[in-house]
């Protein structure tokens, strides 16, 4: 018996409703009655408020369905404390400054170094950038409208604004007044496409890739035991030009054990590797003394490259050091100040010499004859090569690691010894632990996330040689080796002696403020502001400052300060984000920036792999809207339990639409 009603319409079943054509709908409707401006409105009188602050995106590219994942959250929260009753504000913000969108930039102009960008004109260069955050913040505008996220759009905060830029110059002028800010002379992540030094952050994040690479067993001559050698492990055989020391366990044993007539030192526990190493040309051995890593200290050996210029006058000595490990290699570590971070702590420690042998391109300079001009990545088979001429190759083996890479443009990182800017975490690592114990961390253990990073991170390096970005305000003045940091605009203005009124009128960015020099005020020389511009978690870690306008508007900022709700991805954000906020919260205000912290994991494709463009996998938020709808995603992710990762499900191909709508089943 049927029932027939003229009250209740047929319902679409739930697996046959067109979702996109359906939410276009709702969103003209909404737009129609000016849906979003009530919404944004409607609590602006209430006596209790409820203060987010928006973690910036990188205005860089368009949306991808793991940028939807993050901000369905952040319009979730918002949501509920809307319908709370709340007073809220609703900035939505966009990263704009760095090597990420210079990269980008690049590219477009088919630019390959730093050399391309000041022959194009660093001006010219500048306003490409800023056009394309601008170009990309309307895409992701458009598409965060597309998903239902409700903000305030148009009055977004950039990290490019002056304000947001003079308010870090703030901050580094309080840094310099507590003698945190210095420069060092330190060897650093180096990338030689981009010619710039890396943090440890941006490489803990998303800097390393599995890679195989040559190494070389390497034969160093002892001097006062002929027919001796050191056995020698390296991966990076381009650094072996640099050679100044080997280091040894001093509480390690070790072997001498002769073969074929002449005779090696090794770790003990690594005898396996010259049985592994044998080979056709290589007859049988045997130990003929143990003896502890401390019995080899200040034996002198000859280098595998003396005959360079740049190595005359080195003496090649065995040090102790800790931390060689007896798991792999040989249990001797080959020692390059100039090349290694750890090996110029040790030059320090025992007064090594120091050789540097490559410039920012990651190419020999002059001392280093056929190799002088040659790129360290493409010189390892002819280093191999020359240490057979003389004698001193044991054997050449391929090795398989992790290696670490630039997070922009995915370049083999290089170390190489540079002077950089830095941030001294000596002593505000601690107070920054105080205060981390503030915040309601959810899930509970970013706490101890947190806490780690900071008991073992290093200075925060801020500075790297690049254009597109903060201009950091330092003046270095070289004749008397003092600096001074400038605090803001006006200061700027007072102390300028040349450049104002070809500054005037522009942004703080280069090459507009490299115009303005200033009077040393110890030797009273003209000094000039350092080329440098800064780390870019500079620019979102001032946000809580900035965009709440600190310097100007205080009474504002006392009434949104500090935020009660953050949230972004929590694997790269303890070091980055979460970290340069605290950091700079701590040196303004002595005072945590957020109260509640949330994070959530990482968003991998439907197998358990990471999403990369360059894997093909990655999908662009448009193309999942268009055929599964912006609501069906909202739902995935709020149904998801944040701290696991979320396997994105595969999104129907034009093919299984096709099909679909031939045959009127489900896709």
């Amino acid at each position: 018996m049927s029932v027939k009603s003229s009250v209740f319409r047929a319902v679409t079943a739930a697996d046959r409703v067109d979702y996109p054509a359906l939410e276009m709908t709702i969103q003209k409707w909404w737009d129609e009655h000016g849906v979003l401006q009530m919404y944004l409105h409607r609590n602006e009188d209430s006596d209790k408020q409820f203060s987010f602050l928006d973690g910036p995106i990188t205005a860089n590219n368009p949306m991808g369905v793991h940028h939807a994942w993050g901000r369905a959250y952040k319009d979730l929260y918002q949501r509920l404390k809307t319908m709370q009753g709340y007073k809220q504000r609703y900035q939505n913000g966009f990263d704009s400054q760095g090597l990420w969108v210079e990269v980008e930039v690049e590219k477009e102009l088919g630019m390959q170094t730093k050399r391309d960008i000041e022959a194009y004109g660093i001006d010219e260069f500048v306003q490409r950038c800023k056009e394309r955050v601008f170009t990309f913040a309307k895409r992701q505008t458009e598409q965060s409208i597309r998903l239902g996220y409700w903000m305030d759009w148009g009055h977004d905060y950039y990290t490019l604004s002056d304000e947001n830029n003079y308010t870090i110059w703030f901050f580094l002028k309080k840094c310099h007044e507590r003698g945190f800010l210095y420069k060092g002379r330190d060897v650093m992540p180096w990338c030689p496409r981009c010619a710039t030094g890396i943090s440890n952050m941006e490489i803990e994040s998303e800097g390393y890739k599995e890679t195989s690479h040559l190494s070389l067993y390497v034969r160093f001559p002892l001097v006062d035991h002929p027919g001796e050698y050191l056995l020698v492990w390296t991966t990076t055989p381009w650094t072996l030009a640099a050679n100044v020391a080997a280091a040894v366990h001093p509480d390690l044993p070790y072997v001498k054990v002769e073969q074929d007539g002449e005779y090696y030192y090794l770790a003990q526990e690594l005898l396996s590797v010259l049985k592994a190493l044998k080979g056709r040309d290589k007859g049988d051995y045997h130990v003929t003394q143990t003896l502890k890593g401390s019995e080899m200290l200040g034996w002198s050996y000859r280098g595998p490259f003396d005959e360079l210029p740049a190595e005359q006058g080195v003496v090649h000595t065995v040090v102790p050091w800790k931390d060689v490990s007896a798991t792999e290699g040989t249990g001797i570590v080959h020692i390059a100040p100039g090349c290694g971070r750890e090996d110029f702590a040790l030059s320090k420690e025992f007064n090594l010499s120091v050789v540097a042998p490559v410039d920012e391109f990651g190419v020999y300079t002059d001392g280093y004859d056929w190799l002088t001009g040659q790129h360290a990545a493409e010189v390892g088979q002819q280093i191999a090569e020359n240490l057979a001429q003389k004698g001193l190759l044991y054997r050449p083996q391929n090795y398989k690691h992790r290696y670490p890479t630039c997070w922009r443009c995915k370049t083999e990182l290089i170390f190489r010894l540079v002077d950089e800017w830095f941030i001294s975490m000596e002593e505000l690592r601690y107070e920054i632990m105080d205060i981390v114990g503030q915040i309601n961390w959810i899930p509970a253990f970013g706490l101890e996330r947190e806490l780690d990073w900071l008991r073992n991170m290093d200075d925060w390096m801020i500075s790297k040689k690049r254009y597109w970005g903060l201009a950091l305000p330092i003046y270095d003045c070289p004749q008397c080796g003092s600096f001074e940091v400038i605090g803001g605009k006006d200061e700027l203005q007072e102390l300028a002696v040349s450049g104002w009124e070809e500054f005037e009128g522009h942004s703080p960015h280069r090459p507009w403020v490299d115009a303005v020099k200033i009077r040393c005020r110890k030797c009273n020389a003209e000094v000039s502001r350092i080329k440098d511009v800064g780390n870019p978690w500079l620019d979102a870690g001032i946000v809580p400052f900035s965009t709440l306008h600190y310097l100007t508007d205080h009474r504002y900022w006392q009434q949104w300060f500090p935020a009660d709700f953050v949230t972004e991805s929590f694997p790269g954000q303890f070091r980055n984000w979460f970290y340069s906020m605290l950091v700079m919260s701590t040196v303004l205000e002595d005072t945590a920036p957020f109260k509640t912290l949330f994070g959530y994991a990482t968003l991998v494709a439907e197998d358990g792999t990471p999403m990369h463009k360059s894997k093909g996998n990655m999908i662009v938020f448009d193309e999942a809207a268009e055929r599964v709808g912006s609501d069906t995603m909202r739902w995935l992710f709020a149904n998801h339990i944040p701290e696991k990762n979320l396997h994105f499900p595969r999104i129907p191909t034009d093919e299984d639409m096709e099909k679909a709508a031939q045959t009127g089943l489900p896709v």
